[in-house]
């Protein structure tokens, strides 16, 4: 029996892409290993833990909840696509490096991509939104306080309401 394949084409980070790929093959399978995108972790791989979190058309998702096929013509960011075009840090990045929100790092890009998308959409969240919008990412080590300090110094610093 002969193996279905399908071509996608989407835009990566900025970059157009193409990819041969089985309709059963995951967006975040496609990053990883067809675009060499590593930056998208893969951690339960049921959607639970937020690792794989990616942006598809400025929406957060689940990139192993998606499949290729499904973001063909889409404009996808990655982790490595949040780094301004001149280089350096996002300011999600660079409020999670000064306020230590990692420790092992593997649950770090699906934070920093979720953060980002919800504070483009709410930038003056209260204390109580910005852990209500971060409860889809879970983390195994940190304890969460680092985690939270970097979302307020994204926010700009609000304090609890």
């Amino acid at each position: 029996m002969e193996t279905q394949v399908a071509q996608v084409a989407m835009t990566v980070n900025g970059t157009p892409r193409r990819a041969t790929v089985e309709p059963r093959k995951t967006l975040a399978d496609t990053l990883r290993e067809d675009f060499g995108l590593t930056g998208t972790h893969l951690g339960c791989e049921h959607g639970v833990c937020g690792a794989c979190t990616v942006l598809v058309d400025g929406a957060a998702i689940r990139a192993c909840l998606m499949f290729a096929v499904q973001a063909d013509g889409s404009e996808v960011v990655t982790v490595e696509g949040l780094a301004p075009a001149g280089g350096g840090l996002s300011a999600v990045q660079r409020a999670f490096r000064e306020e230590h929100g990692l420790q092992c790092g593997f649950c770090t890009p699906g934070f920093v991509v979720s953060l980002t998308a919800y504070l483009r959409d709410h930038p003056m969240p209260s204390g109580a939104e910005l852990r209500d919008a971060l409860s889809g990412n879970l983390c195994r080590c940190t304890g969460y306080q680092g985690i939270i300090a970097a979302a307020r110094r994204a926010a700009g610093g609000m304090e609890d309401q």
